[in-house]
């Protein structure tokens, strides 16, 4: 199993209490070798620390599917689409073109202020922030390389809305690498500041992922629609 994107579960700090959303998961496509499903906002993709953090994603996709594996991971604030396996052999395969960067992620967000550029690209090193955990930071001496593509689709003065598409998988690289540009996404609970932190949820959805199905090897897009 790897992570993509492996960001930190779980919010720290007064006041964060677990509250994940009721509604069933969202199912859009499954076969004997894989699960995709679309991911809510607020919902865990694995278990975090503590029984007050049981409730996740796979454990509800466990009931209907018993042999679900994990390949990657949407942070706890993130929707959008997920790829699971439901056997070894498509969990091996799907772990590696992970990895090896070889599926494209498309996310859409909202962020704050005009982006007045149509397209260009975030090139900025990451690192944990360790004495502010989970926060992660731009360290040139000691981050990992990290880089985002990114494409307006319509800008208004107080927002834009926008695809990213990451070219490589750290730990809240869209949010921080938004942030560093001045246009932090709107109800971000860590990186947003002011009235763009007042939000009713992060404005950041995985809008589509495609990857090679593991026994075909036929080349698959699933997409879901952002509920923002």
């Amino acid at each position: 199993m790897t992570s993509d994107s492996p960001e930190p579960q779980t919010r720290t700090g007064q006041g964060f209490v677990y509250a994940p959303p009721p509604d069933p998961p969202v199912i859009l496509h499954h076969d004997h070798e894989i699960l995709v499903v679309d991911k809510q906002s607020g919902l865990l993709s694995v278990p975090g620390r503590g029984e007050d953090k049981a409730d996740c994603l796979i454990s509800r996709l466990r009931g209907a599917f018993p042999t679900v594996l994990l390949v990657h991971r949407l942070d706890l604030d993130t929707s959008g689409v997920m790829v699971f396996a439901l056997t070894p052999h498509a969990q091996r395969h799907l772990s590696k073109q992970f990895e090896e960067r070889r599926t494209k992620k498309t996310y859409l967000a909202r962020v704050a202020g005009r982006v007045t550029e149509n397209t260009g690209t975030v090139d900025l090193p990451l690192t944990v922030d360790w004495p502010n955990r989970p926060r992660q930071k731009v360290d040139f001496d000691s981050g990992r390389p990290a880089t985002t593509d990114w494409r307006v689709v319509r800008a208004s003065d107080d927002e834009t809305r926008i695809r990213l598409m990451p070219l490589t998988g750290r730990s809240h690289q869209l949010r921080v690498h938004m942030a560093e540009t001045g246009h932090p996404i709107l109800g971000d609970p860590l990186y947003a500041t002011g009235a763009a932190s007042g939000y009713p949820r992060l404005m950041l959805h995985a809008e589509s992922l495609r990857f090679k199905h593991p026994e075909t090897g036929v080349q698959m897009t699933f997409s879901a629609k952002a509920p923002f």
